[in-house]
């Protein structure tokens, strides 16, 4: 598996905190639209969606984009990279129990921890609207593949 310079750099300086809101976006394997199959996206967001999935977290909410992924995860307990590992693994083992070898997921992951004065609504529609700012459809409800928990 090849790291890109850049990767390493986005784990210095991480910190975890309980309680702290990150705004977290992962990257599919050398940015394929994987999730551009329904197929695909429909088993991803299986996993994504689940509380099972969220262990020491909660996902508040996330969009599935053709090939990466965005999510606002409030962290209870832990390290933030266990948290979003977690959640890659258990997309990556879905995949491999419906036949993919290939890798899925970039190695790294973005993270912003959002301040406590930022508007977490509007932060949330921010990121649910990823599909419609990227002109994959017209208006976010013609979008299957994101959840938020206020709904």
């Amino acid at each position: 598996m090849t790291i890109l310079p850049g990767q390493s750099a986005l784990r210095i300086g991480r910190v975890s905190e309980p309680g702290r809101i990150y705004l977290v976006t992962t990257v599919a394997w050398n940015r394929a639209p994987l999730f551009r199959d329904y197929r695909a996206a429909r088993l991803a967001s299986r996993v994504i969606d689940s509380p099972k999935t969220w262990r020491h977290a909660t996902c508040l909410a996330w969009v599935l984009m053709p090939d990466h992924w965005h999510g606002l995860i409030r962290l209870e307990d832990g390290d933030l990279s266990k948290v979003v590992g977690k959640m890659k693994s258990l997309v990556t083992k879905a995949f491999r129990d419906d036949g993919r070898v290939s890798p899925l997921w970039q190695r790294a992951f973005h993270d912003r921890a959002l301040r406590r004065d930022e508007d977490l609504l509007a932060m949330a529609r921010y990121v649910v609207a990823n599909p419609v700012r990227a002109g994959v459809v017209d208006r976010v409800g013609s979008y299957p593949y994101w959840n938020a928990v206020w709904l």
